[in-house]
């Protein structure tokens, strides 16, 4: 699904509404009603790119967590191409049970579990942890929150693969918030090396410009 500015902003808009209506359960409804402009409508070429052709070590065995998973696709990718045992959480049982149907149709054959749960109250350290658009659906008073639950759930060596969407011009409304990379470097702190920062060549039409991919490794 390649989306314009205009229609993403309108879709915002819509998603705006449902959360001042419903709060958190506003997400849910979000799926429900199909108004999901993060939804590219396939896995993120950005982060398959990566995974294959980065050179960056990335552990072939162990765990991965991708919070705000939506319809699964960064999951799968991950435990793919890496062996990973992989779970993707989302607070939105529609979106959980459209990442269970996806996984279904795809017949790819991988150690991946998708259920309902919320990012902050995971405890379990990992290998690997994606954010694709999780960190821009949080209001920015949650971020030095979301760095803390980072710095507690990747382990010593473990990685953080962040892409960062949608990079648009400057707004007071959310989700998405208005959010830059320099945003997750205030939320995370030290204790971490940036192995990569880069406007992603191989991406989707409708995120050339728009986003940018920064790995860090734990310390």
């Amino acid at each position: 699904m390649s989306l314009s500015q205009e229609e993403i902003i309108r879709l915002s808009a819509q998603v705006i509404d449902l959360l001042d209506a419903h709060k958190e359960k506003g997400w849910d409804e979000a799926w429900k009603g199909e108004i999901t402009p993060w939804d590219g409508g396939a896995q993120q070429p950005a982060l398959k790119h990566l995974l294959e052709s980065s050179g960056i070590d990335f552990p072939r065995s162990g765990t991965a967590l991708v919070p705000g998973c939506g319809r699964g696709y960064d999951a799968i990718t991950i435990a793919s191409i890496l062996g990973l045992k992989t779970l993707g959480i989302d607070i939105a049982p529609t979106a959980v049970k459209a990442a269970n149907d996806y996984l279904k149709s795809s017949g790819a054959e991988v150690d991946v579990t998708f259920r309902v749960g919320d990012f902050f109250a995971q405890d379990t350290p990992v290998d690997l942890v994606h954010d694709y658009t999780f960190f821009s659906a949080l209001p920015p008073s949650r971020r030095p929150e979301w760095g803390r639950q980072m710095a507690k759930l990747v382990k010593p060596g473990g990685f953080l693969i962040v892409l960062i969407y949608p990079i648009l011009p400057y707004t007071e409304v959310g989700p998405p918030f208005y959010v830059r990379p320099e945003h997750y470097d205030e939320a995370l702190g030290d204790g971490w090396e940036k192995l990569l920062d880069i406007a992603p060549e191989v991406t989707l039409k409708s995120h050339v410009g728009k986003e940018r991919l920064i790995v860090r490794r734990k310390l």
